[in-house]
């Protein structure tokens, strides 16, 4: 049975409300037509996860640009200064977490584990309201796992299945992300029968992916307007 399916069909899985964890790093590995479509239908009042809040004309930047998340949580906003200005003004919520914490967060969620211990920021605001515990004489955090109601990532190729392979950097954080939601979309570049990948080359198994859908590429004009 293929997993393939249309743009309109994943989106349906896209509801205001959700948590939607998205792959990538800086716009780069977020899955533009998926986005695209999440602006099109108009969806609000999202949780958002992932490394960051992209750039305002870039991946999920162009998203958050619009107002539409509710809570953002990444490992920091710098490069989208709209991100920065909601969050100030209070229209959205910012959670941060150290990039290897949040990868991390993350990974538990995926593999369905509750949390995480880490020694990173105890002394600091990334301590406040968090619970510590001392471990072998050691003072550890207590970081909560993360999952999403669905994660959206971009890959280069896949199969019918939904078996991954990312391209280069387009890979930061999305096998991570694929695993923890609970239902995952792959933006693909190319999609291959079951069989025509090899085994040593898939990044994420089938097993993790839900729904696949051909890319439309980047539109440059949504990049520059």
């Amino acid at each position: 049975m293929t997993k393939v399916t249309t743009l309109e069909k994943a989106l349906e899985s896209i509801q205001d409300g959700i948590t939607l964890m998205y792959g990538g790093f800086g716009g780069i590995g977020n899955p533009p037509t998926i986005i695209q479509g999440m602006i099109d239908t108009g969806v609000k009042d999202l949780c958002l996860i992932g490394n960051d809040a992209g750039f305002p004309s870039i991946g999920i930047g162009r998203f958050v640009s619009l107002g539409r998340a509710r809570k953002l949580i990444a490992s920091h906003i710098g490069s989208n200064p709209i991100a920065g200005q909601l969050m100030h003004e209070g229209k959205m919520e910012v959670e941060f977490s150290p990039q290897g914490t949040l990868v991390e967060r993350i990974r538990a969620g995926g593999v369905g584990l509750g949390g995480i211990l880490v020694d990173i920021g105890i002394d600091s605001v990334v301590a406040k309201g968090k619970e510590s515990i001392e471990l072998n004489g050691k003072r550890f955090l207590i970081e909560s796992a993360l999952t999403a109601d669905v994660s959206i990532v971009y890959a280069k190729k896949a199969d019918s299945f939904g078996n991954l392979i990312y391209d280069k950097s387009a890979r930061n954080t999305s096998p991570l992300v694929a695993m923890a939601g609970n239902v995952t979309i792959a933006e693909v570049e190319e999609v291959v029968p079951v069989g025509e990948l090899a085994p040593e080359e898939i990044i994420t198994p089938g097993v993790f992916v839900d729904m696949v859908i051909p890319t439309k590429g980047v539109n440059w004009k949504w990049v520059w307007e």
